[in-house]
């Protein structure tokens, strides 16, 4: 390991802020800012690299920033915003919404919460860009979605950057200080009280050094991923969708003819020569002659392996089209069937759980848990897609052996961090064993627990307090001024 004697004072604080902030991030030759005398950068070891070291252009204009712009992160900045934070809104990819629009969802599920959510319905709803009667769960138009989601953060005062990755998180001590991204702009780093990590797969929180679990498999991390398969969405055009009714799923706002309906579909596609590697393919009607096609899964992918995501991608979407020029063959409501797009990013259900101060588990589903820091009710099942091919062939969906389920309450503190300070999540991430989580997952809740993520976090920054130095009542106050 290089010694304090080896670079100069800057250089060791970089390091001491990386070894705090991510020790995952660290190769086994541990990386030091190092320069020869030509300036080039020197390589110290046999795998390893050591980068130059540079000074970076730092803002300092965010009371709060939010990393990942889904469901939660979304609601986060548009809910922190309100309660008069300025806030900074990071997307990895080119819109807000993440799997609402970049992923292709088209679906929701649990939806029908006070505040933000049906705000959402309502301006869906005056766009004619929903399908079905039902706020809870229902069908809207993905780019519609985008549209919507960028004018409420316009219209919050959100400032949001697309096409931009968090790539890097500093501390001083146990308080998270600065995010470094990466963009068409160039590396930046970013300084402000608070942060929430919305990035689905709990990326913000492990780069600052965050205990963690991973689908299925405890606390070693080293073992095989025992995680939810991944699903790549598509929208599709088909000749008549008035004659589809027996294949789609809700059609029509009928909420019992799911299960059939994928039966029926199903069928087809083996009709056509394909057995989809999902047992529930499914189709959703998107509107006028548009639908959504699910038929998909790709077993045992870390979220975090690039390139085990990137061939479960291309695997994916071969399959998709592999489906569809089959089922086109068959002639009758399928003739004409074409695939508009697929999604941007393949559906990722299992990523890191960052640790918090509350870790929600299987009993408060059984038992269904109240707390009085509750931040969203929980109303939909558990619902654990069957994590190898062999398992869905018998079950496609079971449910963590809660054989009872009741709706539980998800408490603020399991979205504000255990091992970091200054440092808040919601959706996906937040901290919950691998049952609790097939639960709360579905975007109506990760909606919920942005907006109450964001007020709190806007509340401690502003007021010169760390997140779990906000209490509860004052969050809950400031939620109803904002909503009216």
């Amino acid at each position: 390991m290089t010694t304090p004697d080896d670079c100069s004072s800057a250089s060791r604080r970089l390091f001491l802020h990386a070894a705090l902030a991510s020790p995952a991030l660290l190769p086994d030759a541990v990386w030091a800012a190092a320069k020869d005398d030509q300036g080039t950068a020197a390589a110290t070891a046999a795998n390893g690299f050591d980068e130059p070291e540079r000074t970076l252009p730092v803002a300092k204009d965010a009371d709060v920033i939010v990393c990942g712009a889904g469901p939660a992160g979304t609601a986060a900045a548009i809910s922190a915003a309100r309660a008069g934070a300025r806030v900074r809104l990071f997307e990895n990819n080119g819109c807000l919404g993440g799997v609402w629009t970049a992923g292709l969802l088209t679906w929701i599920f649990d939806f029908d919460k006070p505040g933000l959510t049906r705000e959402i319905v309502a301006e869906l709803d005056a766009r004619d860009a929903r399908r079905g009667g039902d706020p809870g769960r229902f069908v809207y138009e993905p780019d519609e979605m985008k549209l919507l989601l960028e004018d409420l953060c316009t219209g919050a005062g959100v400032r949001f950057r697309l096409q931009s990755r968090v790539v890097a998180a500093y501390r001083e001590g146990r308080r998270l200080t600065t995010v470094v991204t990466e963009s068409r702009s160039g590396r930046e780093a970013w300084q402000a009280p608070v942060f929430i990590d919305t990035t689905g797969d709990g990326v913000l929180g492990s780069l600052a050094g965050c205990e963690w679990d991973l689908g299925d498999m405890g606390r070693d991390a080293r073992r095989e991923c025992l995680c939810q398969p991944l699903t790549m969405n598509a929208l599709a055009a088909v000749k008549d969708a008035s004659q589809m009714g027996k294949y789609i799923s809700f059609y029509q706002g009928d909420l019992k003819w799911h299960v059939e309906a994928t039966e029926n579909f199903k069928a087809e596609i083996r009709r056509a020569g394909i057995d989809p590697s999902y047992g529930m393919p499914t189709i959703f009607h998107v509107r006028d002659n548009i639908v959504l096609l699910m038929m998909n899964h790709e077993y045992g992918i870390r979220p975090d392996d690039a390139d085990a995501m990137t061939e479960a991608t291309v695997r994916a979407r071969k399959e998709i089209f592999d489906i569809v020029r089959a089922l086109r063959k068959l002639g009758g409501v399928w003739d004409g069937l074409q695939v508009v797009a697929t999604a941007e990013q393949i559906g990722v259900r299992d990523g890191k759980r960052l640790h918090g101060r509350y870790e929600v588990k299987k009993d408060d589903l059984v038992t269904g848990a109240r707390h009085e820091d509750a931040v969203a009710r929980v109303t939909f099942g558990v619902d654990i897609h069957a994590k190898t091919k062999k398992e869905n062939d018998v079950l496609t969906i079971e449910r963590g052996g809660v054989a009872k389920f009741r709706p539980y309450d998800i408490p603020l503190r399991a979205l504000i961090a255990k091992d970091v300070d200054g440092l808040m999540m919601a959706g996906r991430c937040i901290s919950g064993d691998f049952v609790s989580h097939a639960s709360y997952r579905v975007t109506g809740n990760a909606v919920a627990m942005g907006e109450a993520a964001g007020v709190a976090a806007a509340l401690a920054a502003l007021g010169g307090r760390l997140p779990h130095e906000v209490p509860w009542e004052e969050c809950r106050a400031k939620l109803e001024e904002i909503r009216g």
